[in-house]
């Protein structure tokens, strides 16, 4: 128990370093990305750091496996190279403490990935692209300025506001074109604001008291309406369009779902379980080859392993979202090949062991037999 305990502490120690290191790499470029956003006035300020949360933990799933990998290599390593597991071998079970050690450590590891990649990561997802829209809707609206002509909504609608307010949510005499498919409309009003309604999934302009004029672009014809109140869709919340996408989907609705890209997708968030109970395996087995004398020959070799790994599954996730292959197959293909390696790296060094004992020794030179 004393040494299993030593055991975690080591690895949870280089996991801990390793997580953060990768999860600072990758959210210091995304930072920057939003500070330059927001320096441009296409980003709200104060959505920033909500927004590299919610990134943050839809990314965790993805880099929890490799550093998984990493720790458990790089901590047995350390010991090997101190010579502690030697003295550990010595009492005669040292290699089941290891491999005890190693599956403890990597079960309660990947129930902790399974609530990431299944639970917390589309939930962040979902939010990153509600926090998104909102950010795009806010730094449009906010560009509106009064007394000028302003385009909105990439250029398919131009605005017109003789007087705001200071916050922008209430405008006086307002006038409004837009364009959409081969229809042109024109609506002005005495006074409008902004209502953002989270049922349709947008952010409105609410006319009120005014005239809107309607017709097709090649047509001398106008269709007059007025209207007491009237609501143009400013924006389209990209909430409701980011929705369908994949990595955001809750995986209730994956679950049952015969659609093939559902079925990658949930394929693809298992694997990251798998991953975290595969790879420790393999680095235990990789660290029983003479990797100890060179200090980094180590992590090399389990990163190439891992980019392999990482990218058939990629190509396994594609084939199988466009339906190329069936489900039974799709992604578990690669996590058996990754077992075969396991199995092959245990086996492989017994296999050179038995074959040099079965190879016959040599006699000493200078023995001769007598008659």
């Amino acid at each position: 128990m004393i040494l299993r305990r030593y055991i975690h502490r080591e690895i949870a120690e280089k996991l801990g370093w390793i997580i953060g290191l990768l999860a600072l790499i990758i959210m210091s470029n995304r930072f920057v990305r939003y500070l330059a956003d927001a320096a441009a006035g296409v980003f709200p300020a104060d959505l920033v750091f909500r927004s590299l949360l919610m990134k943050m933990l839809a990314t965790l799933p993805k880099l929890m496996p490799i550093a998984i990998f990493l720790a458990v290599l790089l901590g047995l390593s350390r010991l090997a190279r101190d010579r502690e597991l030697t003295v550990v071998s010595a009492s005669g079970s040292g290699y089941r403490v290891q491999l005890v050690s190693i599956l403890q450590l990597s079960v309660l590891f990947s129930l902790i990935v399974f609530a990431t990649s299944f639970y917390v990561a589309p939930w962040a997802a979902q939010n990153t692209a509600t926090l998104r829209a909102q950010a795009e809707v806010e730094a449009e609206t906010a560009a509106v300025a009064a007394g000028k002509f302003n385009e909105m909504s990439r250029g398919e609608q131009v605005i017109y506001i003789e007087r705001a307010s200071s916050d922008r949510t209430r405008m006086e005499n307002i006038f409004l074109q837009a364009r959409r498919d081969q229809q042109t409309s024109v609506t002005n009003s005495r006074s409008a604001s902004y209502r953002t309604i989270d049922d349709l999934g947008g952010k409105f302009l609410l006319f009120e008291h005014g005239r809107r004029y309607t017709s097709s672009r090649d047509a001398l014809d106008y269709r007059i309406t007025r209207y007491r109140t009237y609501a143009v869709l400013v924006e389209q919340s990209d909430a409701q369009r980011d929705y369908i996408k994949l990595e955001a989907v809750p995986t209730a609705t994956l679950l049952g779902s015969d659609n093939p890209q559902h079925q990658a997708e949930l394929q693809w968030r298992l694997s990251f379980v798998i991953a975290s109970l595969l790879l420790p395996v393999l680095a235990l087995a990789l660290s029983r080859y003479s990797f100890s004398e060179q200090k980094y020959f180590a992590a090399f070799v389990a990163v190439l392993i891992y980019i392999i790994y990482s990218n058939l599954l990629s190509i396994a996730k594609t084939m199988l979202k466009r339906d190329e292959i069936p489900a039974f197959i799709g992604l578990w293909w690669v996590h058996l090949a990754l077992l075969a390696l396991i199995v092959c790296a245990f086996v492989l060094p017994r296999l050179r062991l038995r074959m040099k004992q079965g190879t016959p020794q040599p006699q000493a030179a200078g023995h001769s037999a007598t008659a």
